[in-house]
Order: structure tokens, then sequence, then C-alpha cells
């Protein structure tokens, strides 16, 4: 089938665009030696002696993206990662129309859409500085959203296709599905067990290594679809 030929080389691109950005910013970050004296000299916000934030969460994904000159690197490449969210979305809409007789935006395809929009949005705001309070609202807001639409639209996809593996069979390594199974079922349970720390002050350091270690297990999502479907001809 086409749509798993597209689906497989998607899923591997939006693992990996991500994934980069955001360590090559953590990088940049971290030695912004290497770009003094040229026209990239990191700004002082967005510097940081060398850690490892997915275990210290000594900074934030946006402190490390959001100035320059890392943004040049980020809002691209999440631009780019929520057209190709997009397309996934479309394709597996596509597919499980085929294996269903029917014409339909399922479920998963709308939120996944929307996870993709809020996204693009969270990126293109992200370092524009007002002060106001509603904005920091908004863009807190935005980011929830993407994480939300996300989880439900992967829930339900992974739920189609847990009906579907008898007719996938041939198609599907049903190791994989159990492991997309359990990748969610964790997702959505850290979340719910994470909202009393995050609506709270303080913590910041458990937030931080949340942030990044929960954004890698969304995109992990991904990883597995590559290595879900079998190579078609």
């Amino acid at each position: 089938m086409q749509e798993i030929t597209q689906i497989r080389g998607l899923s591997l691109w939006i693992f990996f665009i991500p994934l980069g950005a955001i360590n090559f910013c953590l990088f940049i970050s971290q030695n912004p030696g290497f770009l003094e004296n040229t026209i990239f000299v990191v700004d002082q916000i967005g510097r940081s002696n060398f850690s490892i934030p997915y275990l210290d969460g000594s900074l934030s994904i946006s402190r490390a993206s959001r100035t320059y000159p890392q943004y040049l690197i980020f809002k691209p490449s999440m631009i780019i990662t929520a057209i190709l969210l997009y397309y996934y979305w479309k394709n597996n809409n596509e597919l499980v129309n085929k294996l269903y007789s029917s014409n339909l935006n399922y479920k998963f395809k709308t939120f996944g859409i929307l996870s993709a929009v809020f996204l693009a949005i969270h990126s293109i705001f992200l370092g524009i500085k007002f002060d106001i309070q509603i904005y920091k609202l908004f863009r807190r807001v935005v980011l929830l959203l993407f994480i939300i639409f996300e989880l439900i639209a992967q829930g339900y996809l992974v739920y189609h296709f847990y009906k579907l593996k008898m007719k996938l069979e041939k198609y599907i390594n049903k190791k994989i599905l159990m492991l997309k199974i359990i990748l969610v079922s964790i997702l959505v349970l850290v979340a719910f067990l994470s909202v009393p720390t995050l609506v709270t002050k303080g913590n910041t350091h458990f937030k931080h290594a949340l942030e990044w270690n929960y954004f890698i297990g969304v995109l992990f999502f991904y990883l597995l679809s590559r290595f879900f479907w079998k190579r078609t001809t």
C-alpha cells in the first residue's frame, strides 16, 4: 500500500527533525564560544553551563531554543515537523478508510492535525516578548493543547489498529503495536500524575526534566511507527 510507504518515511522525519533541533539548540546553549566573533553570537539568556537537562532539569527547552541564534534552528524545524504531522495523520486516515472500506475523517486525523497546528503556533510565538500576562497564559495553553491533542490522536490511532490487527497481520509487527499501546498508556498516566506538581509553584528542575523526557516520549511514538509497518512493495 502506498500509504504505508509514506507513513514509514514520514515517521522517521517526524522523530529525527525535532529531536535533532532541540539537542542542537542545547549544544549551542552550552557551547556559545563556538559562535563568538560571528554574526551568530549567542544571546546571554540562551547561554548555560554544561548539564544533562533530561536528568537534572537545569534548563527548559524554551530557554535553550527561544533566543538568537537557536530560534533560527528551532522555529523552522518545528514548523516543518507540523507540516509532516499533517501528512502523517492524513495518510493514516486514508489507510484506515481503505481497511474499513469507508470515507470518513476519523477522530485521530482531526486531533492529529490540531496538534500540528498548535505546534506551529507555539513555534511561531516562542521568543516573541510581550509583557502581558494573558500572552504568557496563551503560550502555555497552546503548548498544553498540542500535548493533549497529540495524545488523543495517538490513542485513537492505536485503538483502530488494535481493532484491525487481524486484517493487518501481514503488514504490521504486533509486538510494536503492543509497545505503542504501552507507550501511549504511560504518557497519559504520567500526564495525569504530573498535574498536581505542574500547577503548583516550585519544582522547577523536575518540570524541566519532565518537559525534555516527555517530548522525547511523544516523538518515540513516531519512531515506533517506522518499525510498526513492514516494508511493502
